[in-house]
């Protein structure tokens, strides 16, 4: 029928344009986030990308969503503004007659939604969280970036390291700071050249080559300087306790299975996503009229 092939065809290419515009916003706003975050030293640089995915898949269902409800909406919308719904009320095509095309445009989304909502996303966040927590297990050589002030993962030391030789391995550092306080005496250690080394007991070590040992009282002007060849430091490595299990990255058999309220509530918003979008489909319908003769954007702000 000419009528629902018009329809069909309107709502892809309108579904298409709508998608794009909100994943390109969705990917520029995740990825001037993580980008700041990695300058403040709070994400490793390396880790925008993945992160940057795992965002992707996490907010797929509400975009899948809201695309299905712009693209019947402005379509429909369009259909009124052209004087086009008249030409099909005149030709006996009453307004209920759309519920048959939208569905069928609406029911392959709002399966990929179901999809994304109840197992893919769940998998991004966990998979987030375990790659998080893999960065974060790292020593603290690892989390040094050249050109920025790191801390340690006890939070005793801060390295800076101004940068990483030309060829040297990744174990190799040049002109680095380090600030320490033990047993109530503020320690700077300043160095050319650094590099880290395994003991036979399997403790790591950052060892300092040509460099000098500031140590004193803060507030006091009596300090003791050292000047050094060799100097090794402990490199110490954060406990791995596992990423933390949320409601979020749950599979769908665990909220099943584990009956809380925090599980029921999550279980119960991944159902309303693809069930949402349905609903949003069908109510794009009545809220898409438009008066030819009036504003052209009245409808739109309603639905919003």
């Amino acid at each position: 029928m000419i009528f629902r092939r018009s329809a069909q065809r309107e709502f892809a290419q309108t579904a298409i344009a709508v998608f794009v515009a909100l994943f390109a916003i969705m990917l520029t706003l995740q990825l001037v986030r993580l980008l700041g975050r990695a300058a403040a030293g709070q994400v490793a640089s390396e880790a925008v990308a993945a992160m940057l995915g795992f965002a992707a898949l996490n907010y797929l269902p509400i975009l899948l969503a809201l695309t299905l409800f712009v693209a019947v909406l402005l379509s429909l919308s369009r259909v009124y503004r052209d004087s086009e719904m008249t030409i099909w009320f005149s030709a006996g095509v009453p307004l209920t007659a759309w519920i048959a095309p939208v569905l069928r445009f609406a029911f392959p989304v709002v399966l990929a939604i179901a999809v994304l909502a109840l197992f893919l996303s769940p998998w991004a966040q966990g998979k987030r969280a375990e790659y998080q927590q893999r960065l974060d297990q790292r020593d603290d050589v690892a989390r040094v970036t050249p050109g920025a002030f790191k801390e340690s993962a006890r939070g005793d030391r801060v390295f800076f390291v101004e940068s990483i030789p030309a060829g040297a391995g990744q174990n190799q550092v040049g002109n680095i700071f380090v600030s320490s306080m033990q047993h109530g005496r503020l320690g700077v250690v300043t160095a050319a050249r650094g590099r880290t080394e395994v003991a036979e007991n399997g403790d790591r070590f950052l060892v300092l080559s040509q460099g000098r040992r500031y140590e004193g009282v803060a507030g006091a002007a009596e300090y003791r300087v050292m000047e050094f060849a060799s100097y090794a430091m402990r490199i110490e490595t954060a406990e791995n306790d596992g990423p933390a299990r949320t409601a979020k990255s749950l599979a769908l058999w665990e909220l099943l299975r584990e009956r809380t309220p925090i599980n029921q509530g999550e279980l119960l918003w991944r159902i309303g996503v693809p069930l949402s979008a349905l609903l949003l489909a069908l109510l794009a319908i009545p809220l898409s009229f438009v008066n030819p003769r009036a504003g052209r954007t009245n409808n739109l702000i309603f639905a919003l």
